[in-house]
């Protein structure tokens, strides 16, 4: 994710880290260069282009904009459930923390209830963006992250480990009834977020949608040439980069944000929401919290 200060007009147009020009450059210059030959055959062999005009291209536009403007809010409407859910974690772990150190007098079961649930965001990190996070896991649980290898679903068999452990002190009598009542509110809550993450990660926006948008888009910057040729000349390549550049832009934009967990520029920072939540653990564990983690050249990870 990209956290930085409004650029000024000097740096506008040179900002090229969480922007999108860089996937959209080969389409830009391709777009450009074939306006360039366009312009250059009608010049060479003084075609008269002077029938063909720029009004279909408004109603294409329009189409076109209406598309854009539903994917990209439907994208940004994934991507903000995805941060609502991942704070709704966030706030769930603290909650979980401060019940289960009122809750539970065994300073090692209290512990390893709560590195359980550490090791459960990083786990749930790692599932979200289809990586090992066994190394990230294994510095709050240890060995028993690898025991989670035989699991498909290794962040809800933390959960199930965590259930394990609030029953085996309510059998014990370290817990009474309410308590685990209390905790086992909290692991169910987690396990809701959990779900919620799955099914954005798991049902992408539909591909008739895309396949829709970026043929029609190619179409329209394939057939501008014609339309501006007879009056804008040799600025045709230049009002046709411009309009890629839009066209492309906004779906390479949406295509970003469809999937939020990802690591690209623009997705959510998963491993700064994980600090975030040592951070409240350890803290509520009275031991030393790690500091949050730095942007780097204003990316979160």
């Amino acid at each position: 994710m990209i956290v930085r200060p409004r650029p000024n007009i000097f740096q506008l147009f040179f900002v090229m880290r969480g922007s999108i020009v860089p996937r959209i450059l080969p389409h830009i210059v391709g777009f450009a260069l074939y306006a360039a030959l366009i312009v250059a055959a009608v010049s060479y062999f003084a075609l008269d282009m002077s029938s063909f005009n720029i009004a279909p291209f408004g109603l294409l536009a329009v189409t076109l904009s209406i598309y854009l403007g539903f994917r990209n809010n439907a994208a940004y409407d994934r991507w903000w459930e995805a941060r609502k859910l991942w704070g709704q974690l966030v706030y769930d772990i603290r909650n979980f923390s401060r019940a289960a150190t009122a809750l539970i007098v065994d300073r090692d079961e209290h512990r390893a209830l709560l590195m359980n649930a550490l090791a459960f965001c990083h786990m749930l990190r790692g599932q979200l963006r289809r990586i090992d996070a066994t190394t990230d896991a294994r510095t709050f649980i240890g060995k028993d992250a690898d025991s989670l290898a035989g699991f498909l679903n290794k962040p809800d068999e933390l959960v199930r480990s965590m259930g394990r452990q609030i029953a085996s002190a309510s059998r014990s009598g370290a817990l009474d009834p309410i308590g685990f009542r209390i905790l086992d509110e909290r692991l169910a809550s987690i396990a809701a977020i959990q779900a919620g993450c799955e099914r954005i990660a798991g049902t992408p926006l539909p591909f008739a949608y895309t396949l829709l948008l970026q043929r029609t888009a190619h179409i329209v910057c394939l057939l501008l040439p014609f339309g501006l040729v007879s009056t804008t000349g040799w600025a045709t390549p230049l009002f046709t980069a411009l309009l890629a550049y839009t066209f492309f832009g906004l779906d390479a934009l949406s295509e970003e944000l469809e999937d939020p967990f990802g690591t690209e520029a623009n997705d959510l920072a998963l491993d700064g929401l994980c600090r975030v939540c040592e951070i409240s653990v350890l803290e509520a564990l009275g031991e030393p919290a790690p500091p949050m983690l730095p942007a780097k050249n204003y990316f979160f990870s």
